[in-house]
């Protein structure tokens, strides 16, 4: 019988630290999540007003706002003061906070446009950030080196972002960004025993799909004491995202993973969005958060993947599934373990790693794949079987080299018929108005599908997949003179939907379009 766990029972387990299903390293204590506080435990009643009452248009604002004396000054004025009106209340926190992203944003760029490759390498001085020390007060994690962010109001180093942007990175030359940014991650595993969703405390207790390892493959260093290094940081990752809370056993022994988060609270960039979507669910909050939370580390956030009717936002059940994407790239994490750990002369972990990615990749071509749609999908714990519908996700064992050349066939079948549009590849088939559905179109999933359909010789859906998108994208630059989030792929124009308006910049459509330019120029030569 499987082994569907309670959604409340987690966390307890998750502080206290927990070995893997597979008796790997205990997990460390971050995953504590509660071990930095949020600015939602730090200000309690005047975050939930400001949060609630929507005084930001966009809840991520006052959440990166810097308080300019203590929280307990601050609290304690609050308290004593009457803040009815909303006018009040913003200016209470404009005189206690510096609160960014409040500047009139820039108007589109006018007149000539620069060569798109060369408009991408003048952007990445912009983006660059260096070390971050924070202030007293702020959100921010301390970062170790320079990074690049993806732009907007994503002012931080993020996760799973940064391997798309590191694309465009290595086909600039820009090495020492690539160096650096390796260099940071692996501080922060270090630091809390996984990557963060993003560098904030607000994000701590979740993460993002595992791309560590596949950044490190970006990498050019060879020493042998940062190769050890890397390797113990890739083993803690793994074991985060191996631990009970997050593992299913099947009915034939086999253990795969889904999305987690250390926490069943709202999101604090999110507050009333999720508070929102609780009060409409019928159902207990804290599961519905756990779940909102689950579906953010999947960096799907939103999408009819993670809904139990497909459709509506409220029946949200990120955690009962196990996901295409997330496997696979745990089974291409475990291959890389071992590959590292032969190289730095580890046979003992070698051999360990290797097994697992074996058993692993076993348990997604039998539980993850359908037979009848040529298609790998996201196995329903509560339901026994593969949820409906044809995802992008389904591009991702043959992204990173797991599946068979008869399989991989019918999964180019399926993504050509199925999610292919004129502007480049559908996140799926169901127009849901959340974000990482239809019509919209996402670089990160463009490359995976580009990169995986080269991998088993589908060359001529990866070139049309691949100019469509380069054609989407270069037609909104003509037009604004902007890369953006994201894009309507059906319409061929940016991207909508979601709790936030769209945001140019940005890192991984630059990451991602330079490096498709890169590879169509290869195919000319």
């Amino acid at each position: 019988m499987i082994h569907a766990k309670p959604l409340r029972w987690a966390l307890p387990l998750l502080l206290a630290g927990c070995a893997t299903t597979h008796g790997a390293p205990p997990v460390a204590q971050v995953s504590r999540a509660g071990a930095v506080a949020t600015p939602a435990e730090r200000f309690g009643p005047l975050f939930e007003a400001v949060q609630m009452r929507r005084i930001f248009p966009d809840g991520k604002t006052f959440v990166d706002a810097v308080p300019r004396r203590s929280d307990a000054a601050i609290l304690a004025e609050y308290r004593r003061g009457s803040f009815a009106d909303d006018a009040a209340l913003r200016a209470f926190v404009l005189a206690n906070f510096d609160v960014p992203g409040l500047e009139t944003p820039p108007a589109s760029a006018t007149g000539p446009r620069l060569p798109i490759a060369r408009h991408i390498a003048e952007l990445w001085p912009h983006l660059t950030r260096d070390p971050v020390t924070p202030p007293p007060g702020s959100s921010a994690l301390a970062v170790s080196d320079r990074f690049v962010v993806p732009g907007g109001r994503f002012r931080e180093l993020y996760y799973w972002d940064s391997y798309f942007t590191m694309l465009g990175l290595a086909a600039d030359g820009r090495q020492d960004l690539i160096e650096s940014m390796v260099a940071g991650f692996t501080d922060l595993v270090e630091r809390y025993g996984h990557v963060p969703n993003g560098t904030r405390s607000y994000y701590l207790s979740r993460s993002q799909p595992p791309f560590l390892y596949l950044m490190m493959g970006l990498s050019k260093v060879q020493d042998p004491a940062v190769l050890k290094r890397r390797l113990a940081a890739l083993k803690r990752e793994h074991a985060f995202f191996t631990a009970p809370e997050r593992s299913v056993t099947l009915p034939d022994g086999a253990v795969l993973q889904h999305y987690w988060d250390g926490r069943d609270t709202p999101r604090d960039e999110s507050w009333r969005e999720d508070v929102e979507t609780a009060r409409a669910s019928g159902r207990p909050a804290a599961e519905v958060y756990r779940h909102l939370r689950a579906g953010a580390e999947s960096g799907w956030d939103y999408s009819s993947r993670w809904l139990a009717d497909g459709r509506t936002l409220a029946t949200i059940d990120t955690a009962n599934l196990l996901p295409a994407d997330l496997n696979s790239l745990l089974w291409g994490l475990e291959r890389s373990i071992a590959d590292l750990a032969t190289r730095t002369g580890d046979a003992a972990t070698a051999r360990d790693f290797a097994a697992r990615a074996a058993r692993r990749g076993q348990a997604i071509e039998r539980w993850l794949w359908s037979e009848d749609e040529g298609r790998y999908g996201d196995y329903d714990v509560a339901r026994r079987r593969l949820r409906g519908g044809a995802s992008a996700a389904t591009a991702f064992p043959l992204f990173v080299g797991l599946t068979t050349a008869p399989r991989a066939a019918r999964v180019a079948r399926t993504i050509e018929a199925r999610l292919v549009a004129p502007g480049g590849l559908r996140s799926t088939e169901v127009q849901t108005g959340q974000q990482w559905d239809r019509p919209n179109g996402w670089a990160p999933l463009q490359w995976v599908a580009v990169h995986g359909l080269d991998r088993v010789g589908e060359r001529a859906l990866a070139d049309r997949i691949a100019g469509s998108f380069l054609t989407t994208v270069e037609r909104e630059y003509a037009a604004s003179g902007k890369l953006v989030e994201k894009y309507d792929v059906e319409a061929v124009r940016p991207g909508g939907g979601g709790e936030y308006p769209l945001q140019d910049g940005f890192g991984w459509t630059n990451g991602v379009t330079r490096a498709l330019l890169d590879r169509a120029s290869a195919g000319r030569n």
